[in-house]
């Protein structure tokens, strides 16, 4: 579960999201979010999986056999993570092309500013981000096809420990950096005139995409959970590595954002224009720390970006498991071949590509936004609502305090977040988004 919500949500889309939404103030929002509204949230996705045993596609018809909707509500569980792995796989692509210019010592022979511009050179290329992108989803397939105890569990105990050094590494040497300073204080000391009714939108979103609610793959988790595993400490020992994790990758970008004079705001190519930045600058100094350690990080984040597709590859392949009796390998060459093509399509919108729009957006953030903004609040309101008033309150203190025995003080507050305040909040940011 903490190798699903730390990744590229945090190190790739939060700086991004922190710099067009309002700095310090935003994160203030993103916090708070996390800890009364998304927290909760997971801690019901877990219970459905858990108290079904069964991947997300199945577990509300599970537990409710004869309830309308419940099969149609799993198909879209099953879809939305594979949307999102579709256009996540593009960003994981970049990450394997930075790792290869990382081995060939590009940012350490290069002009910082030099440095800083390769991305948009990159991206605008048809071919190369595209293969990447494939590479990057071939790699998550074959992790997956082992399984969950030899594949996906056994990659993330080893790679998240080794992500959490590196980053605190980064933000050591980002605060460093001639100008940084700026950044710091943008970070931590919060401009509530920077805030707009989507801020509050966007921190929640943001929350629900770091931590994969919405997105069938805590259900799927929850479902392989032991019954004696203690469901609110596991949930909120995720919820916090997260936020503990997004605040140092926030430390370790944005500091360096405003030394390399590149605007807050930037977009999606925040991260590929800032690191190489860092690397490039180290360099001066000393060239081959520069170069070591921008190999390690962007093998951190290959491997960041991995422990999250994995798991949304995992949602669809215990679908096809569950409902077809397909084998592992099976499986994922076809999840390969759907969100291979789709992501092929979200890499072209920033080459041959970008002319087509959606409602106004390019192919790639058409989907992010669908996806963040949509799908996912959507299916997390009907996780919810599912738990909060479908499940007798009975059936969730059984789940919440396995049988009695722990969680029975925080029980009654955790009931009342997930029955009532979650709910409420998604549909507050649902009117944000679409009627404000």
């Amino acid at each position: 579960m903490a190798g699903s919500a730390i990744g590229l949500g945090n190190i790739w889309r939060f700086p991004y999201i922190v710099g067009e939404y309002g700095g310090g103030a935003f994160i203030l929002l993103y916090i708070l979010s996390t800890l009364i509204v998304s927290l909760p949230i997971f801690i019901s996705e877990v219970t459905l999986g858990r108290r079904s045993k069964r991947s997300a596609y199945g577990s509300m018809s599970a537990l409710r056999p004869g309830m309308k909707g419940c099969r149609t509500i799993g198909f879209f569980s099953v879809v939305i993570p594979l949307v999102i792995l579709s256009y996540y796989s593009v960003v994981g692509g970049w990450s394997l092309d930075y790792l290869g210019k990382s081995l060939a010592a590009e940012f350490v022979r290069e002009e910082p500013s030099v440095v800083s511009a390769l991305f948009g050179t990159f991206i605008s290329n048809p071919w190369a981000p595209m293969l990447m992108q494939l590479l990057f989803l071939g790699a998550t397939a074959a992790v997956v096809a082992f399984g969950v105890k030899s594949g996906i569990e056994k990659f993330s105990k080893y790679s998240i420990p080794v992500l959490f050094v590196l980053i605190v590494v980064m933000c050591i040497y980002s605060i460093s950096l001639p100008g940084a300073s700026e950044g710091v204080r943008y970070l931590l000391k919060p401009d509530f005139s920077q805030l707009t009714p989507r801020s509050f939108a966007y921190a929640l979103g943001q929350s629900f995409f770091s931590l994969s609610l919405g997105a069938g793959t805590i259900v799927t988790y929850g479902s392989y959970m032991r019954s004696n595993d203690n469901l609110v400490v596991t949930s909120a020992g995720t919820a916090v590595s997260d936020l503990l994790f997004a605040m140092l990758a926030g430390m370790a970008i944005m500091p360096a954002v405003f030394a390399a004079g590149i605007e807050p705001g930037a977009g999606p190519g925040l991260i590929f224009q800032t690191i190489p930045y860092i690397f490039s600058s180290m360099a001066v100094d000393a060239p081959v720390l520069g170069a070591a350690v921008s190999i390690i990080f962007f093998i951190v984040i290959v491997v960041a970006a991995l422990t999250s597709s994995i798991s949304l590859m995992e949602v669809g392949m215990a679908y096809l498991n569950e409902r077809f009796g397909m084998k592992r390998w099976k499986g994922c060459i076809l999840l390969f071949v759907i969100c291979g093509f789709i992501g092929a399509l979200c890499s072209l919108s920033f080459g041959p590509l970008a002319g087509v729009h959606i409602f106004g957006k390019g192919i790639f953030d058409f989907f992010d936004w669908l996806a963040s903004n949509f799908f996912m609040l959507l299916l997390a309101l009907v996780t919810t609502l599912f738990v909060g008033f479908s499940l007798r309150k009975s059936e969730v203190r059984d789940e919440i305090t396995n049988g009695g025995t722990v969680n029975n003080k925080v029980f009654p507050v955790v009931y009342f977040l997930l029955k009532w305040v979650a709910p409420i909040s998604i549909i507050a940011i649902f009117i944000t988004n679409f009627i404000l």
